[in-house]
């Protein structure tokens, strides 16, 4: 299956995503802000990221921007996954090169749909 990177400073939603991913074959891998995130990315190359957006220092906006935009990570899609569930939050993260967006609490089902769909280009 795919090696999935969680960005999310809440333990309790890290956990809950590591659970139900691991339930459906995936390696999972963690980083608690948008730096570490972008950093882990970069030095791991996961198969997709899922991406919180409100997070302390970089927000993940800005580090969906940062994993875009950088050649050696821009292959990687990334699920923004938040309770931000205005249109224009969806569309600002689309612009910052999100190939998806789900708003919490993600049901198991739609989280793979979802990566399968992004990871099938």
């Amino acid at each position: 299956m795919a090696r999935v990177l969680v960005v999310d400073d809440s333990p309790t939603e890290t956990h809950s995503f590591k659970t139900m991913l691991e339930q459906h074959g995936h390696e999972v891998l963690t980083a608690e802000n948008g730096a570490d995130g972008v950093a882990l990315a970069r030095q791991e190359k996961p198969d997709v990221v899922l991406m919180d957006i409100v997070m302390p220092g970089l927000n993940g906006f800005q580090a969906t921007r940062q994993l875009t935009k950088d050649p050696s990570t821009q292959h990687i899609p990334v699920i923004i996954v938040t309770t931000k569930d205005q249109e224009t939050d969806r569309v600002w993260g689309k612009r910052q090169g999100a190939r998806g967006y789900l708003v919490k609490p993600v049901p198991a089902a739609r989280l793979m749909e979802e990566i399968e769909m992004v990871m099938a280009g």
